[in-house]
């Protein structure tokens, strides 16, 4: 086993790795007693990938999860090579091998620090066509085994990108053409106002209490507000990505036809 590994349980994101990167499962393990479909549909596609597959009573599944401090398993684990986030370098090639023609969509979350909040965010960004997401090194969760069990899949498929200067690289965005939209509770044009079909846009996201720290609300290019009945306040950040990301995407398929 290599001596820098991690944990991901559950069926969505094994299936997800055993599609994209069977290479980097070092060991899978099924629990004995499960014999449903899934457990057969992951049996025929580790097989078809050639990944071994060990059966362990349901006990050692059970001290798995009490070291790793409660990692939900399913009955299915996976110890795997860790995908490497990139950094700023990796962020300009990423963005310098698109397709002449392509539109960038970015999501940035300016210090969320729940993993379940980054693993949602994540599967939602992927659902919406986003090309990558953006996240402080510090003052963030980064990958933990939770966040990507609720990415779904999402984070062994999505390129995270984790920088050391969130101002600096939403400046170089800016340089680029992308145009920064940040969301407030306090801002007057609504998501539904904009016009972002055919722009290359960045959703910036604060964190969960305290929203976009001053450095970054002070580079956004617009801000726009989610409209909600005046008894709520505010939505969970994933909520609120999946809003915004959604009204960008109905936007741009509406011009697609």
């Amino acid at each position: 086993m290599a001596s820098r590994s991690i944990w991901i349980g559950g069926f969505h994101g094994i299936n997800a790795l055993l599609q994209t990167h069977p290479e980097r499962i070092l060991a899978l393990y099924l629990q004995q007693d499960r014999s449903d479909k899934r457990a057969a549909q992951l049996l025929n596609e580790a097989e078809a990938m050639g990944v071994a597959v060990q059966r362990m009573p349901a006990k050692w599944f059970q001290e798995q999860a009490e070291r790793s401090g409660g990692l939900v398993h399913q009955g299915v684990l996976a110890n795997v090579r860790p995908v490497e986030p990139l950094d700023e370098a990796g962020l300009d090639r990423l963005l310098n091998a698109q397709p002449e023609r392509h539109v960038p969509l970015l999501l940035v979350l300016d210090g969320v620090t729940d993993p379940h909040n980054l693993g949602a965010s994540l599967r939602t960004a992927e659902a919406a066509g986003v090309d990558a997401v953006i996240v402080p090194r510090d003052r963030a969760c980064g990958l933990t085994p939770a966040a990507r069990k609720a990415s779904a899949g999402a984070s062994e498929r999505l390129p995270l990108v984790e920088v050391t200067n969130l101002a600096r690289t939403l400046d170089a965005l800016k340089a680029r053409g992308i145009w920064l939209v940040g969301t407030a509770g306090d801002a007057e044009t609504s998501v539904y106002q904009t016009r972002f079909a055919t722009d290359p846009v960045a959703l910036v996201m604060g964190s969960e209490g305290r929203g976009m720290r001053r450095l970054t609300r002070d580079r956004v290019d617009e801000l726009v507000r989610i409209p909600m009945v005046d008894t709520v306040e505010s939505l969970n950040v994933s909520v609120a990505c999946g809003v915004c990301l959604f009204e960008f995407r109905r936007q741009r398929l509406a011009v697609s036809f």
